[in-house]
């Protein structure tokens, strides 16, 4: 697919935090390098089928990327509250944006919907597809609160904040950007409620055509959310984890320029891939990487 015929579209990569520093550090630098809108990691004590391997945890890797890049965003792909209370969490946000300068973006989440490390190890029961929901709104809503307001009183069912503080605030005013992560209905009024953007990864299907057929039910769907929340469409971001498909998205580059091609024409402002590894989960050749950076991208981010 020609994405010439396509309007702008911002590009994003995710560096799992699997690396020593010393081989990740180069990564994050060329993000950066190859021309990437912005960057992000996975926010978890251990992730499926690597959790038996090395893992680093985000925010200080996050940290140790904004000290080495000067205009990439960065963020989470994404925080969940399956391990997290927001005013720790809400106290590390604000000195992330603080030493990225303002380019911190928090994607978040409400976890995943099967028993997984996050909680299993902290020992948590299984909570039900409306607890989760619940869980994840209340998480939300406190981390707004306590972002921009000092003094901040929050009573709910998972969570309470009393009198607190969050002073000097995040260098992004009135708050750091939220990229809500949404499938499902409930969660989809959220993000139209409090995302500066939205990030979807489809249903899990067997093949791409039906993964493309239910993104675009789900960019439908978040349209009347947005509409019902009294936003604009052109307001929030619409971002698509292109990886959740049952092709991975830099297999080749005629992989890569065809899902961002798909994704442009459903409305999509943003898009995201992953960094190749020499094994599953996403599988596949820097080579590759390089020649998107060098000949896809250019055109994707020309206005």
């Amino acid at each position: 697919m020609d994405t010439t015929s396509f309007g702008h579209v911002r590009v994003g990569i995710v560096i799992l935090p699997e690396d020593r520093w010393w081989a990740a550090e180069p990564k994050w630098r060329a993000a950066e390098e190859y021309g990437f809108d912005h960057a992000w990691t996975y926010d978890h004590l251990g992730w499926r089928s690597l959790v038996d391997g090395p893992w680093f945890s985000a925010l200080p890797t996050l940290t140790a990327a904004a000290m080495v890049t000067s205009r990439i965003r960065l963020g989470t792909f994404v925080a969940s509250p399956v391990f997290r209370h927001p005013v720790p969490f809400m106290r590390e946000l604000i000195t992330l944006d603080d030493i990225s300068d303002g380019r911190f973006v928090l994607g978040v989440g409400a976890g995943v919907g099967h028993p997984s490390f996050d909680a299993t190890v902290l020992g948590e029961p299984e909570l039900t597809a409306k607890q989760r929901a619940d869980r994840f709104i209340e998480f939300v809503e406190a981390l707004d609160g306590l972002l921009t307001t000092d003094k901040f009183d929050y009573t709910g069912e998972f969570y309470r904040s009393q009198g607190a503080r969050n002073l000097p605030g995040p260098v992004q005013r009135p708050r750091l950007p939220f990229l809500v992560a949404a499938n499902g209905p409930r969660t989809m009024g959220l993000a139209a409620r409090y995302g500066g953007g939205w990030v979807t990864t489809g249903r899990k299907v067997d093949s791409l055509d039906e993964w493309w057929t239910a993104v675009a039910e789900q960019a439908a769907r978040f349209d009347e959310k947005l509409a019902a929340a009294g936003r604009e469409r052109t307001s929030v971001q619409r971002v698509l984890s292109l990886d959740a498909a049952p092709v991975y998205s830099l297999s080749s580059v005629e992989a890569f320029t065809d899902a961002a091609g798909r994704a442009a024409e459903l409305g999509f402002t943003d898009i995201v891939t992953h960094w190749p590894r020499s094994g599953g989960p996403y599988e596949g050749r820097e080579a590759v990487l390089e020649r998107v950076a060098d000949d896809v991208l250019p055109k994707l981010q020309a206005t």
